[in-house]
C-alpha cells in the first residue's frame, strides 16, 4: 500500500478554502441583474409650455359697415315701417303711432301727411289720395330706399344696386336730369330723380299712378 505524504491533507484543505474564498469574491463582484425594459416605470416628458408669457386677448374680426345694398331702412316697396300702401288715412295715422299733420283741400283730394316736425312734404311725407295712403316722398339724405339707394348717390351707384331693373327716362322739367324707375314684383315702384350732375336729388316709393306724379300733389 502506498501512503500519502503527511503534508497532502493539509494542502488539500488549504486548496479547498482558497476555492471557497474565490467563489465568494466572484459573487460579490458580479453586477446586480438589470430589470427588463418592460418593467421599467414610464418616463413622463416635461410638459411643453407653448403659451405666451403675457395674456393675449382673443382675436376679433374687424367690424365693417354693410354695403349700401344690404342697408335696411323703414321704406319698403309696400309702404313705410308699419304703414302699408292701401291703408286709409286713419289707419296710416294709427300705424305711425304719433301725430301726423295734413288734410285734403277737398274730399278725396291729394295731400300729404307729415310728422309734426316736418316742414316740407317733399323732404319727407306720406301721400294720400282718394282717402288711401299711396306714396312716400323723400328729399333728405338720412332715409334709405328699399334696396339701399339714397339721396346723394350717383346714377352709376344706383345702376349697380338695381342692375337690370332700371327704366331710365329724361326728367320732365330739368334738362340733363333723369328719372330712374324700378318696379317690384309686388306692385310697388321706386323712383329716383337725379339732377343734372348725375346725383340723386330725391326719391319716392309707392303705387301707380300716384308714384309717377312728378309734381307730387301740385
Amino acid at each position: 500500500m502506498i501512503l500519502a505524504p503527511n503534508w497532502l491533507p493539509a494542502r488539500l484543505g488549504l486548496l479547498a478554502a482558497a476555492l471557497l474564498a474565490l467563489a465568494a469574491c466572484q459573487r460579490e463582484a458580479a453586477p446586480p441583474p438589470q430589470e427588463s425594459a418592460s418593467a421599467a416605470p414610464p418616463v413622463n416628458p416635461a410638459p411643453i409650455d407653448d403659451q405666451p408669457a403675457e395674456n393675449v386677448p382673443p382675436a376679433t374680426a374687424p367690424v365693417s359697415s354693410p354695403p349700401p345694398s344690404a342697408a335696411a331702412g323703414q321704406a319698403r316697396f309696400d309702404g313705410y315701417g308699419d304703414l302699408r300702401f292701401g291703408m286709409t288715412a286713419e289707419q296710416a295715422k294709427q300705424a305711425w303711432g304719433g301725430e301726423l299733420k295734413g288734410k285734403p283741400d277737398e274730399p278725396g283730394g291729394c295731400y300729404y301727411l307729415q310728422p309734426i316736425w316736418g316742414s316740407n312734404p317733399r323732404d319727407f311725407g306720406f301721400m294720400v289720395e282718394d282717402g288711401k295712403f299711396v306714396r312716400v316722398d323723400v328729399g333728405n339724405d338720412k332715409e334709405i330706399a328699399p334696396g339701399g339707394g339714397k339721396k346723394g348717390m350717383s346714377a352709376d351707384e344706383i345702376g349697380k344696386l338695381y342692375a337690370g331693373r332700371i327704366e331710365t327716362q329724361p326728367h320732365k322739367y330739368e334738362q340733363g336730369a333723369k328719372v330712374l324707375r324700378i318696379s317690384d314684383a309686388g306692385g310697388g315702384v321706386l323712383v329716383f330723380e337725379t339732377s343734372s350732375d348725375g346725383k340723386v336729388a330725391r326719391w319716392r316709393v309707392g303705387v301707380p299712378p300716384q308714384v309717377d306724379y312728378v309734381e307730387g300733389c301740385s
